[in-house]
Order: structure tokens, then C-alpha cells, then sequence
């Protein structure tokens, strides 16, 4: 049964190295195991003027999304907060660059982190805009409408607490559309109205949609030693949060169903990626439906959006719709208390019902500590405080193993001919001993959970960027500039082989001491948060293994 424990690793060291081989490969821009090698972005020009975007799939043609008129320039409106510095474009009053002020940039820290972009590297922008409902109906004001910016502030005044920018459209099918940006102080929330006035003679069925457009490359500085999800969600009620892989929008066909819901009474769409995310928000209780696709002319360009029907409008009337356009980190607490499910942009994989109240506690344990290197420290404690009386058992096993051990290699050398013997053999000295074979087995799965659930608390809280810890540990999210860690990490491994019984088969005994090597070339390029959770894992399971070993009189 320790062959089969040792198995497991083997398996999950093999799995590992083909994981990080791939990993290597979509980071170098090289084919992968699993799909093709990453595309180039979009040229901003491209993708804002070569096609409808996902409003198309929402009920208009592409024939009646008019592009602005031949040399008719579009005004670029920069407006500063204390948290956002944002261009909006009078081309359709789009957002098409958003940075955020108070989040270094990951590749280079004296510059801010811009989120959206429409540059020769990136594309991602926010769009909004008018079809008609009615099949052949006229074409409406929408991302290509070139609109008018009105007189007003575009930089957050001290004592003021709020920035409006105005936006108004010409007549385009009897209706003109005004668009207000409302930024706030502090926040990342920015209000969107939209007002529809009927200027025609006859009564317009209008639908709104609130658009993302983005490429499908992983954000700059992402490692490629770990994964995480870049790409479109949208949340219901009924389905809850539903990644879309931009590998997935790429294979399906023009009249393909998604694999997200496409109507609900509630919801939002987003944009996700590692630690910061993008959100068109409209309060529940009104139909909606959901599309995403990808471009129609431009590569490797993806876009999901949220329509809503107006209503009729008759003459001379307006109808107003009030939405939120969030662009920032993704700060659990404060996201789930913008929409319901917004904070699962934070993606915790598979391991959300366990992540989610360890990170509760992650950050309890900062309001306390102050700290969030201590607070890692804090709740490893806990949690093997938590798990003591079975990690007990299991060193207990481990260390009757050890005890064993010399009777076991003997009897393997002296009976290695007769297996069938020599197994009757080793059973007899298990039962003798009262030694449970696969003791220290199970409560590794048991733990195992738990611990990969922290791994992707501490891999996805943004709220580690740039975290102090001690000395030289300046940023807990990103790796340890000396090193330092991972090399008392690897040690603190070995340490680790040298307490555990020794295998039998001389070959398996070298891997045992060389797979912590190998492991540890990964966590040299692993965030030092990361790193010091695993580290201080491994010093108390050693404390608790010397303790036991020494109680057992086992050397």
C-alpha cells in the first residue's frame, strides 16, 4: 500500500510536467496538447469599425448598424477620478480604455494596470447602443453612431463627489439617444443612462444592448506555470455563473445555441480575468437576453452583451434605462454586494464551496493582523490545528512504517523470488505490528481538498497585489525576488522525504529525494504568497511528524 501512495505521486508529478510543458507552450505562443497556438490581438481600428458586434446576434443585421460617415472625427473625452482614469470615444460614447489608479502594473510596476485598451496589444472595450426590435425596422443609434459630448468637469474636483459626462447622438431613425456617464468617488461602479427620445412621427420599438468586446490573448505578466480564466461569464438566478471559453465561442457555429442561458428576468455579463474584471449590471426583474460570439470579421475577437426590449415609444415621448458599468479588482466583499453572484467573477475552479468561507476567514484574520503575509501564516495554522488528530494518525502510521521498514527491505531482498511468500510475509509483520499499510494515505485526500481550495483563495485574491509581508517581501502576488522562500520551501521538502519511511526499491528511494527538486522548480516562479503558505505547511507538518516519530522512539 506505500507502492500505491508513492504511485499516486508519481502520477501526479508526471501529470504536473505535462501541465507545465503546455503551460510553457501557450505562454511562448507555441501549439499545445490542447489547441492551437495563441493569436495575435485585434488591431483596435479593426475591431471597432468592421462590424455590428454581438447586437447582431441579438436580433439586428449587420446592414443596419451604419457606420459614422467618412471624415466625420469622433471626440475623445479622458475623465479622472481618484480610482479611474478613463477615454470615452464619441464614436457610439464607448469606453475604450480604463485604467485603474491604485493597481501597479504586473510587468511594470511604474506604470498602472489599464484594463481596457484599444491598442496594437489589446483590445477591450465597453459598448452600448440601439436596434430596432421590429424585423427590417430602421437602423437606431449604436456603437458606430458618432455622438456629441457636452460641456462639463472630466476630472473629479476636490470635494466633489461625482463626474457626469453627457453624451447625445443626431437623429438616426426618428430617434436620438443621449448617453450619461455618472463616476463617483472611490468607486469602480460608473452609471449608465441611456435616454431614448422619439423625435419621428410615428411610435419606435427600440432594444438596448450593453456590450464587452475583447481578444482572446491572456493579460500580460499571466505565468505559465498556473491557469487562470480569461474570458466572457454571464450570471442568472436559474444557471448561476457560467464561464464561456473563448476556445468555445471560436468552435461554434453562426446559428450553434451558446452554452450559457440566453434569457432570464435577472443577470449580468461579464469580462473576466486574473484579479480584475469588467460588468454590464441592470437590476433585476425586467426580461433580458444574453449573446456571445465571436467577431465576424476580425481573429481571435470575442463578444458578449445583454439586450433588453424597450418598449413602444411613441412620438415625442423618451424613455429612460438605468445600468452599471463596473471596471475594477475583483474584491469579493464589495462585489457581492453590487449583484447577486458578481463576486463569483473571483474564480475559485471547482473548489468555490470551500474557498469561499476560507477566504472569510483569510480576511477576518486581516482585520485582525493587519497583515495579509501573517494572515496566510494564521489560517495555515488554523487549519492544521484543525486537522491535528488525524494528521496524528496518520504520522503515527508513518512512523510505525519507518519502525518496519528494515524487517521489510530484508524481507523483500531475502524473498524477492517469492513474491506470493514474500507478500504473506510482509502482511503477517503488518498485523504483528498493527500497522495500517494505507494510514497515511487517507488523510492526505481527506486534507487535500481543503489545501488546494486555500492554494486558489490565496492565487486569486487581488487584495495580495503588491501586500507587504517582511523584509524583502514587498508583493505577496508576485514571486520572491531573492528567492528566498522557495529555496526554505525545497529544504523544508527534503526534510520532509528524510522523515517518511524509506522505499524499498533503491530506484523509487532516489526519485523520493528528487521529486521535491523537481517540484520546487515551479514555486521558484510561483507568487511568494503561494510559496509561504506551502512553506509554512511543510514546517508544521514536520514539527508534528519529529514529535511523533520521537514519541515512538523512531529515528
Amino acid at each position: 500500500m506505500t507502492d500505491m501512495r508513492r504511485t499516486l505521486l508519481w502520477v501526479v508529478f508526471t501529470m504536473s510536467l505535462i501541465m507545465l510543458w503546455d503551460g510553457w507552450n501557450r505562454h511562448t505562443g507555441q501549439p499545445t496538447l490542447f489547441g492551437a497556438p495563441v493569436a495575435k490581438a485585434a488591431s483596435g481600428a479593426a475591431a471597432a469599425g468592421s462590424a455590428a458586434g454581438v447586437a447582431a446576434a441579438g436580433g439586428a443585421t449587420a446592414a443596419a448598424q451604419p457606420t459614422a460617415p467618412a471624415g466625420q472625427p469622433a471626440e475623445q473625452i479622458v475623465v479622472s477620478t481618484d480610482v479611474l482614469k478613463v477615454t470615452l470615444d464619441g464614436k457610439g460614447g464607448d469606453m475604450r480604455r480604463a485604467e485603474l489608479l491604485g493597481y501597479p502594473d504586473s510587468v511594470d510596476p511604474k506604470r498602472n494596470t489599464v484594463l481596457m485598451d484599444t491598442s496594437a496589444e489589446r483590445t477591450y472595450l465597453a459598448q452600448t447602443g440601439l436596434i430596432s426590435a421590429v424585423a427590417g425596422g430602421a437602423a437606431l443609434p449604436n456603437h458606430f453612431t458618432v455622438m456629441t459630448a457636452q460641456p462639463g468637469e472630466r476630472t473629479l474636483k476636490d470635494g466633489a463627489n461625482e463626474v457626469v459626462v453627457r453624451f447625445e447622438s443626431p437623429e438616426v431613425g426618428g430617434v436620438k439617444l443621449v448617453k450619461t456617464y455618472t463616476f463617483k468617488r472611490g468607486q469602480y461602479t460608473v452609471g449608465v443612462k441611456h435616454e431614448v427620445v422619439n423625435v419621428g412621427a410615428a411610435p419606435v420599438q427600440p432594444r438596448l444592448y450593453l456590450q464587452l468586446q475583447r481578444d482572446g490573448n491572456a493579460p500580460a505578466g499571466e505565468s505559465a506555470f498556473y491557469f487562470t480564466f480569461t474570458g466572457p461569464a454571464v450570471y442568472t438566478d436559474e444557471k448561476k455563473f457560467e464561464k464561456v471559453e473563448f476556445k468555445d465561442i471560436e468552435k461554434r457555429a453562426p446559428n450553434d445555441k451558446p452554452g450559457h442561458n440566453t434569457s432570464s428576468n435577472d443577470g449580468w455579463v461579464a469580462m473576466v480575468q486574473h484579479y480584475f474584471t469588467s460588468a454590464w449590471l441592470v437590476a433585476p426583474g425586467s426580461p433580458r437576453e444574453f449573446a456571445s460570439r465571436k467577431h465576424p470579421s476580425v481573429p481571435n475577437l470575442y463578444e458578449v452583451a445583454m439586450l433588453q426590449d424597450l418598449g413602444a415609444i411613441a412620438p415625442g415621448a423618451t424613455k429612460a434605462h438605468e445600468s452599471t458599468l463596473y471596471v475594477g479588482p475583483q474584491e469579493e466583499k464589495k462585489l457581492a454586494a453590487l449583484a447577486p453572484g458578481l463576486e463569483l467573477v473571483k474564480d475559485y475552479g471547482w473548489f468555490t464551496i470551500l474557498a469561499k468561507p476560507m477566504f472569510a476567514v483569510l480576511h477576518w484574520l486581516h482585520s485582525v493582523l493587519g497583515n495579509w503575509g501573517w494572515s496566510i501564516v494564521a489560517l495555515v495554522v488554523l487549519l492544521k490545528a484543525a486537522f491535528y488528530w488525524l494528521n496524528a494518525n496518520a504520522y503515527k502510521s508513518m512512523a510505525k512504517m519507518k519502525a518496519v521498514n528494515p524487517r521489510i527491505m530484508e524481507l523483500r531482498e531475502r524473498l524477492k523470488d517469492k513474491p506470493q511468500e514474500m507478500q504473506q510475509e510482509m502482511m503477517r509483520i503488518y498485523r504483528e505490528e498493527k500497522v495500517n499499510p494505507i494510514g497515511g494515505c487517507l488523510p492526505i485526500f481527506v486534507q487535500m481538498p481543503f489545501f488546494i481550495a486555500l492554494y486558489w483563495v490565496l492565487l486569486s485574491t487581488v487584495e495580495m497585489r503588491g501586500a507587504p509581508w517582511v523584509g524583502w517581501i514587498t508583493d505577496l502576488s508576485a514571486k520572491d525576488p531573492y528567492f528566498i522562500l522557495p529555496i526554505l520551501m525545497t529544504l523544508s521538502s527534503l526534510l520532509q522525504v528524510w522523515l517518511q519511511p524509506a522505499p524499498a526499491d533503491p530506484l523509487q528511494a532516489k526519485m523520493m529525494w528528487l521529486m521535491p527538486l523537481m517540484f520546487s522548480f515551479m514555486f521558484f516562479f510561483f507568487p511568494a504568497g503561494l510559496v509561504l503558505y506551502w512553506l509554512v505547511n511543510n514546517l508544521l507538518s514536520i514539527a508534528q511528524q519529529w514529535m511523533i516519530n520521537r514519541q515512538m522512539g523512531v529515528s
